[in-house]
């Protein structure tokens, strides 16, 4: 309902006054120079903004104005000021974001030595702003990547509630997600907000589960965030902090509970300006009213109070102007933001520099405020001070950490450098083994929503939670991850297979059917047994090839039958071992052929026997159109279809070695694949297609009345061998692998086996142990036929 008063400073803040310091200093040295602005001497006026924006825009449109409000009027009416070329300050960024607003248009250069906020460096909203601090953009970027480098992904945030920390904080954030980091909470308070505020954020931080604290704050906030936290005894957490505090011993100093130990974060890198110390202690009141000033900050200084001040107070000594500083201990006297001093030092020597060009140019000269934005030089200490396009120093920052002496005292160590004008590889350098961590450990500690990831696992996201939480789940068979907190496992190649960890890829176990193992040794002794079978009844059949038993049933078909079957069981051999284009080609091919010249030679003995019972009729001369040459070009010729068949299965799509994956998931199967279907059916119905005929035929002749009649035995022999190979189907369709290799050898022995057991045992039977029933008496003796 009232017009506020006006805003009315209270009381005198020394760090304010050291800035002052620092300004004077180089403006006195500038003005001793010889060199900078020779005979030119630099004035200046100075103005507590009393840390309020209103009053700092207030002051610095009157000074670009020239038209100064000020609590004392002069009094001589020509004593007013001249318009000033350049103004120094503000210290914070939201301060410097009114002045620079308002006194843009009017092209008045505004350097300030400790705004960073990274929304200054935009020339369209503030043209006329510069700074010789580097901007909050390389500072919060640095601050994640540190958080990075220690490994710590999950954690908190706090900020002021004002540009400076909302600006950076943002920044922070945005580059936190890109590098993996989640903040479990962010919140934001200012040192004026009501006191359940400040509870609240720290019921928050003492309900959450990360370590480490990222506190982008102005040393006045956290001075009050330290005051609330001393009051829950919140040790052990980790603190990174920003420029705003993590230098400044007032803040060191309140911090009685250790709270902060150990905390981590950047500074502006330490400066040594020969003389600026000793120049800032110096102070001596000057008892006019134009450095009231002076005398206020003497009279806070030492508690005391001159003679003419209107608000002198009875319990308060008396002022005498050479009180000696010699063994006071307060802020004053503390010169740990000397870089801060340094940087209000080189804004003074940029507008010098500006100035002299402008003095030493002969034509028309710009603006003093594009001579500051062009001008490079080096301060006597040997620093090089420029702007870029953006009006800000190139950022380089000392990696400060908090760590406690034995007399409680906190000793702020260097621990690191962070340089962004060198290369991205090489810019932050730490000294990791000498940091000490919160409660004077050692070793660095974690901040981690989930433990990592192992390798031979894989992240899964918890629902509803950020990317930083997450479940570890084994991978899958076959597939692997050999990295820590991998996302993806990967498949390995056909020819590998997942270890058990499932953190490598193992060469998978070819199987095949090799002599080595047991199955394959049984299955070659059993092909060469039954060779041996064969070659013995081939040498006792040699041995009595003149009786009449191995007369009387075509000698020439019997030999040539035999052969075939010693080719029957060594064509087994070449299904075992390791699968190779000739060994591939040659099986398949060698088993049709030996099969269809067995069954030929079983066939033609079976016709002959049907065409000697006919010759045996009255009047039929059958014999003389089968005799032994046809019988030969009929086994000849049945046999020749059969390698017609073969020659062009292999012409037109050959067996091959091929390696199959599906089978088995951690093993190979090398095996032959048969390449054309067609070809192999063929060659397998081609012979099934001769034993069914082999069979109706001795079938038929089964109940010929001859001692010696062979067709029973073929009978039984190709039941034998039709019922192998139709069994032989679905078991080689079902078997796996090596298995339907195993079960083709086992048809191709069972059946060779039968067809010698069943037609040759009984003729040796005979002639080795019934040698009388072996004469051609017996041979023409006739016996009643029996059922078969």
């Amino acid at each position: 309902m009232h017009k506020p008063l006006p805003l009315q400073c209270a009381s005198l803040n020394f760090r304010g006054f050291q800035f002052a310091q620092a300004m004077l200093f180089a403006i006195e040295e500038i003005n001793n120079s010889t060199d900078l602005l020779p005979d030119i001497s630099l004035g200046y006026k100075i103005y507590d903004a009393c840390g309020s924006i209103s009053r700092g825009v207030q002051v610095a449109l009157a000074l670009a104005n020239g038209n100064e409000v000020v609590s004392t009027p002069f009094k001589t009416p020509c004593a007013r000021p001249a318009q000033v070329q350049a103004i120094l300050g503000e210290t914070s960024s939201s301060p410097c974001m009114a002045i620079a607003t308002v006194i843009g248009p009017f092209h008045i250069p505004l350097i300030s030595h400790f705004a960073t906020c990274a929304c200054l460096s935009d020339k369209t909203k503030y043209p006329s702003f510069l700074r010789t601090i580097p901007s909050d953009y390389c500072q919060s970027r640095t601050l994640a990547q540190l958080v990075k480098h220690f490994g710590w992904t999950w954690v908190g945030a706090i900020r002021t509630n004002d540009d400076y920390g909302n600006n950076g904080m943002a920044t922070f954030t945005e580059t936190a997600q890109q590098l993996g980091i989640c903040l479990e909470y962010s919140v934001s308070f200012f040192r004026t907000d009501p006191p359940d505020k400040i509870k609240k954020i720290v019921d928050i931080i003492q309900a959450s589960t990360s370590r480490v604290i990222v506190a982008f704050l102005s040393h006045m906030d956290m001075d009050v965030l330290i005051h609330a936290l001393s009051h829950h005894n919140l040790t052990g957490y980790q603190w990174v902090g920003s420029e705003g505090w993590i230098l400044d011993s007032q803040t060191a100093a309140m911090d009685r509970h250790h709270i902060l130990d150990g905390a981590i974060g950047l500074s502006i890198p330490k400066a040594h300006v020969s003389g600026m110390r000793e120049f800032i202690l110096d102070v001596k009141p000057l008892n006019t009213s134009s450095n009231e000033l002076f005398t206020e900050f003497w009279e806070t200084l030492f508690h005391c109070q001159f003679k003419q001040s209107e608000s002198s107070a009875g319990n308060q000594s008396e002022c005498t102007g050479h009180e000696d500083l010699t063994g006071v201990q307060n802020s004053f006297t503390d010169m740990s933001l000397m870089p801060i001093f340094y940087n209000v030092y080189k804004g003074v020597y940029a507008v010098a520099h500006a100035l002299h060009r402008i003095l030493g140019c002969d034509q028309t000269c710009h603006k003093i405020l594009q001579h500051i934005r062009k001008i490079q030089f080096k301060t006597k200490g040997g620093d090089e001070v420029y702007f870029n396009e953006n009006g800000d120093p190139t950022a380089k920052y000392e990696i400060i950490n908090w760590q406690p002496t034995e007399n409680g005292i906190v000793d702020f160590v260097t621990v690191g450098l962070h340089d962004a004008s060198l290369p991205a590889d090489k810019q932050l350098n730490l000294q990791d083994k000498s940091i000490i961590w919160a409660q004077n450990s050692q070793q660095v500690p974690l901040s981690l929503c989930s433990e990592k990831c192992p390798p031979g696992t894989r992240k899964v996201l918890q629902k509803g939670k950020p990317v930083c939480c997450y479940d570890c789940l084994r991978c899958a068979e076959g597939d692997i991850s050999n990295i820590t907190d991998s996302i993806t496992c990967v498949r390995c190649d056909p020819e590998f297979w997942s270890n058990e960890r499932r953190d490598a890829c193992v060469k998978k176990e070819a199987e095949f059917l090799s002599y080595e193992e047991i199955m394959g040794a049984l299955l070659t002794a059993a092909s060469l047994s039954g060779t041996f079978m064969t070659a013995v009844v081939a040498f006792i059949f040699f041995r009595y090839r003149q009786t009449p038993i191995v007369r009387a049933n075509n000698s020439e078909l019997s030999f040539l039958l035999l052969f075939s079957l010693v080719l029957c069981f060594l064509c087994s051999l070449t299904f075992i071992g390791r699968p190779s284009e000739w060994s591939c080609m040659l099986r398949h091919t060698a088993f049709g052929i030996t099969f269809v010249l067995c069954i030929s030679c079983v066939l033609g003995k079976t016709i002959v026997v049907l065409m000697a019972f006919r010759a045996t009729l009255p009047g039929s001369n059958v014999m003389k159109w089968f005799g032994p040459a046809q019988q030969k070009l009929s086994v000849l010729g049945f046999t020749l279809i059969q390698i017609v068949i073969c020659v062009l299965w292999l012409t037109i799509s050959p067996p091959f070695p091929f390696k199959n994956f599906k089978e088995f998931k951690d093993k190979i199967i090398l095996e032959c694949a048969l390449g054309s279907a067609v070809g192999f059916w063929a060659v397998l119905g081609y012979i099934g297609l001769l034993a069914v005929l082999c069979f109706i035929l001795a079938f038929l002749a089964r109940k010929l009345p001859d001692n010696f009649n062979e067709a029973k035995f073929i009978t039984f022999s190709m039941l034998i061998f039709c019922a192998v190979w139709i069994s032989f189907i679905p078991a080689y369709v079902s078997s796996p692998g090596k298995f339907s290799v195993a079960v083709e050898i086992f048809a191709i022995l069972a059946s060779s086996f039968g067809l010698l057991i069943c037609i040759f045992i009984p003729k040796c039977y005979i002639i080795l142990l019934k040698p009388e029933k072996n004469t051609k008496k017996s041979m023409m003796w006739k016996a009643a036929a029996k059922s078969f």
